[in-house]
């Protein structure tokens, strides 16, 4: 359940601490529950933090959030699988990521878009089912999207 925003103290003392050359930031599933302000303003302090050491920094972009409510889906969870559900098929998941690339963008910090990949695929698949929680973990099988696509990024777009 953490923000980028409630990540923002502990940038100094677990990331920059260590002096990193890469800083791979990746925020949005939590951050779509608070405002859209908060998310934005956190992003922009990490892309300035790593900016300020010379470290390179990657935005990377979340996977979707479920669809609808799942078969199977927990049911302490049930409530919040109907509202990030919301989220998704409203635009508010869109909303925050359109957003934050856009930022990035602004800010000159490369982009590995994920959720893109994520949308192409929602468009021929039930996405919710590769879901390991059917609200917004991904299955293991879905992670090497997130490799494939980071290492993509460093190699050919940063």
């Amino acid at each position: 359940g953490i923000t980028a925003a409630e990540s923002l103290d502990r940038m100094e003392s677990q990331v920059m601490a260590h002096n990193p050359d890469l800083v791979i930031i990746c925020f949005g599933l939590n951050d779509v529950n608070r405002d859209l302000d908060s998310y934005l303003d956190a992003l922009t302090a990490m892309f300035a933090r790593c900016n300020l050491s010379k470290a390179d920094v990657i935005f990377m972009t979340p996977n979707m959030l479920n669809t609808y409510v799942a078969e199977g889906t927990a049911e302490r969870y049930l409530a919040y699988a109907e509202k990030t559900a919301s989220f998704q098929n409203e635009g508010r998941m869109d909303l925050f990521m359109n957003s934050a690339v856009e930022l990035a963008q602004s800010m000159g910090v490369p982009v590995c878009d994920c959720y893109s990949k994520w949308k192409e695929l929602a468009k021929t698949q039930d996405t919710t089912k590769l879901l390991a929680n059917k609200i917004n973990h991904p299955i293991r099988e879905m992670h090497r999207l997130f490799a494939y696509e980071l290492v993509r990024t460093m190699l050919w777009e940063a």
